[in-house]
């Protein structure tokens, strides 16, 4: 049974209310779910319904339907964010998992740490105890190879995570790692599993090798019955038929664990293909299938590897791989971040100033918008959202310090650029540190229980409206009307009675003011993004830029613009933007905004920079990010 119990309870009734439920024989578990505060009474003990429901301080009852109770969505609606060191699994980032397969030496685990921090990896895993086959196979260093993970998270910064196969471990991976796993061996192994529950770490638990999804979670729900809910569900492959493969890696888990559980799904492509090549595809996919991390084996030289060789990717064919995930991640409406390590430690270039906190972010509009959507992906939920009406003040909270960084739309595919946003890059002596690409997803949101059918008016920003105008040309009898921000839509129809009001606006503004979705993806073309740009009030100081923004004139005379597009060429820079503004006050005349893939402060680049100044009348550095 679920209590919902009622917002204004006193601790009497609720002490009231879990003693009575212990004394009959129930396991008692609070949390608090999306505002509503919860108790489950789980065991044998049957308790009438009816009975419940008339308990002070007792809003509701509901029974949960599935054997896996605390695991269920019915238990907790919202995704759980669980942590991994400094990193949160389950968020609009993508976590990507990496390592040997066994540690085999410590040069060996340096070696590989480094190679795949530097292509995106933000957790390190690595096998100190192995459970093998044969029992004279390679068995691992077992409390050494502990030592060398715990150097190996010292030493880059990587969380480690390493599997756990007995009980009589706990206490020395307590002192070493800050994740264990349970293998696809243990996953029934149930007095591990209690003893896992009972350390509190996070617990990276994969699917046994022929187990049902119910089986898998009913696993997790041991672990929770013991009071922990740190724990991410490890596809790793099924044992099938089928011999070409290793495994079988089972993707309709995904889809299928994401309407069960709010535990985050991470996908171990490495031991379900069991061959190299394979790898990387079931990787790409397990992301477009909605996976929130993945797990992937890498060694610098796998011919050689005690374990698993076979399937170990390459550090550049691990890198490569990531790029790939980076340009699917925002396909699905999340990011894979190559600076997530570095913002989790806590950005020393953050401006500890002012009266809000170092980490306040402006954006334009409200909680719920595609712009505090991208904050989200690139900052994490644990940013302080400061909101504002319009991006001059954004500009000006960076500037004063009231804000350590701003989320700026910079174009989209659709619409093109926001010219205002770099007229303002112009004028403020900003730099742009960062940036991400986010997916438009329009969804037509009305009231609970309203229909398409019921529609009169619909409420929404400008360029949202422009992006549906094909949906919203099927229904000539609407009246629309446009407001600053798609969240401030939403929370407009809040304040109409009926069914007559919708609003234009995003799943995440629906979810934060209670309303419901009547139609998904009503944008004319699904290939909608928009690029945004993180700015601050000094440069970047995190890993090495791949990219840097410029603005510039040149002389009024023929080939002039021709010859600073000279330099890039000659010195084989890609130029992957280019676009003229009208300066101020001069017309006719132009600023040209220049996207280059290269860092310009760097020290290879001086030259290059000098040579550049000398065919400009005006050259400022946007940014290296």
């Amino acid at each position: 049974m679920i209590l919902v119990l009622d917002k204004n309870i006193t601790k009497d009734q609720k002490s009231h209310i879990r003693n009575m439920l212990v004394d009959r024989g129930c396991f008692v578990h609070e949390t608090d779910d999306s505002g509503r505060n919860l108790i489950s009474a789980l065991g044998k003990s049957n308790i009438d319904v009816a009975f419940l429901k008339s308990l002070p301080g007792v809003e509701d009852v509901t029974p949960v339907s599935t054997p896996f109770k605390l695991a269920s969505r019915q238990w907790h609606s919202a995704d759980t964010l669980v942590p991994l060191g400094n990193v949160m699994v389950g968020g609009e980032r993508i976590v990507i998992i990496a390592g040997p397969c066994a540690i085999e030496s410590r040069d060996q685990a340096l070696t590989i740490a480094r190679e795949v921090k530097r292509y995106g990896a933000v957790v390190f895993r690595g096998g100190a105890y192995k459970p093998r086959t044969s029992p004279y196979s390679f068995q691992g260093l077992e409390e050494e190879g502990l030592k060398i993970l715990a150097e190996v998270r010292d030493q880059t910064g990587l969380p480690v995570v390493t599997e756990i196969t007995s009980m009589v471990q706990a206490d020395v991976m307590m002192k070493y790692v800050d994740a264990v796993q349970i293998g696809a061996r243990n996953m029934q192994n149930f007095e591990l599993l209690k003893c896992v529950g009972r350390m509190g770490k996070t617990v990276v638990l994969k699917r046994g090798l022929a187990s049902t999804i119910e089986e898998w979670l009913m696993s997790a729900e041991y672990i929770m019955s013991e009071g922990n809910d740190r724990i991410i569900l490890c596809e790793r492959g099924i044992r099938t038929f089928e011999p070409y493969t290793r495994n079988t890696l089972d993707l309709s888990a995904i889809p299928v664990l994401k309407k069960l559980t709010h535990l985050p799904v991470l996908i171990d492509p490495s031991h379900a293909t069991g061959i190299r090549e394979k790898v990387s595809p079931m990787a790409r996919a397990a992301i477009a299938a909605g996976a929130d991390a993945l797990m992937i084996e890498v060694h610098h030289d796998p011919d050689h590897a005690l374990s698993d060789g076979p399937q170990s990717l390459y550090p550049k064919q691990f890198g490569q791989l990531t790029r790939d995930i980076y340009v699917i991640a925002p396909v699905v409406g999340k990011q894979l971040d190559f600076d997530y390590l570095h913002k989790a430690a806590g950005d020393s270039n953050r401006q500890d100033v002012g009266t809000r906190s170092p980490k306040a972010i402006a954006f334009l509009g409200e909680l719920g918008t595609f712009s505090h959507k991208a904050c989200l992906q690139y900052f994490g939920e644990n940013m302080d959202a400061d909101p504002k009406q319009n991006f001059r003040a954004i500009f000006e909270a960076v500037k004063s310090g009231e804000a350590a960084y701003a989320v700026i739309p910079l174009e989209n595919s659709l619409s093109g650029s926001i010219h205002e946003n770099y007229d303002l890059l112009l004028e403020y002596d900003l730099q742009i540190v960062g940036e991400l690409t986010l997916r438009i997803v329009h969804y037509l949101i009305g009231r609970p229980g309203a229909h398409l059918e019921d529609i009169r008016r619909v409420i929404s920003a400008g360029p949202a409206v422009q992006q549906c105008r094909q949906f919203l040309d099927r229904f000539p009898g609407w009246e629309v009307i446009t407001v600053n921000a798609t969240a401030s839509a939403v929370q407009e129809i809040t304040h109409n009675e009926g069914y007559g009001y919708a609003a234009i606006g995003s799943k995440e503004a629906a979810d934060l003011y209670g309303m419901e979705v009547i139609e998904e993806g009503i944008e004319t073309n699904p290939m909608n993004f928009t690029r945004f740009a993180v700015i601050a009030a000094a440069p970047g100081t995190g890993r090495a830029a791949g990219k840097s923004s410029l603005v510039y004139s040149v002389g009024n005379q023929p080939g002039s613009l021709y010859e600073t597009l000279k330099i890039f060429q000659e010195n084989h820079i890609n130029l992957v933007k280019l676009e003229s503004r009208p300066i101020h006050g001069r017309p006719w005349q132009y600023m040209f905004y220049a996207d280059l893939e290269a860092d310009v402060r760097s020290a290879e680049f001086a030259p290059i920079l000098d040579h550049l100044i000398s065919k400009t009348d005006y050259l400022k550095i946007l940014g290296s990010y």
